[in-house]
């Protein structure tokens, strides 16, 4: 069973960084494609960034290209999001998301496994 845990949200003011942590139990963390999405209140989850398990490519959300940067430690079963310039339209509960499967989705459906969830709170 695969286990996957977010930390290091919390509140900051607009401009200001965060960076984001999934740690995944198993073995096999280096086959799976990783992703970051986010649900802000009354809103859907969207996509937000993910990262392929064979060459390390990476899709971004057009609205945080340039402020967002989305890495994989294999060594440390652990994929991060490095958030710089935040805006108040970041605020979100941000969730990690696994998928062994071959195709990098950008979309939120067909992710195996997910993360609880961590606040990112944004201030004006």
């Amino acid at each position: 069973q695969v286990q996957l845990v977010e930390s290091g949200g919390g509140s900051v003011q607009a401009g200001g960084s965060l960076r984001l942590s999934c740690e995944a139990s198993g073995r096999t963390f280096s086959t799976w494609n990783m992703g970051w999405f986010r649900q802000a209140p009354g809103q859907e989850r969207e996509f937000v960034a993910v990262i392929g398990w064979n060459n390390g490519k990476t899709y971004y959300l057009d609205s945080v290209k340039g402020r967002f940067t989305i890495s994989r430690d294999n060594a440390k079963n652990t994929m991060y999001l490095q958030m710089v310039r935040l805006k108040p339209e970041d605020t979100a509960v941000y969730y990690c998301a696994a998928d062994v499967g071959f195709t990098l989705k950008t979309t939120t459906s067909g992710w195996e496994y997910w993360g609880q969830g961590t606040q990112v709170t944004v201030s004006s």
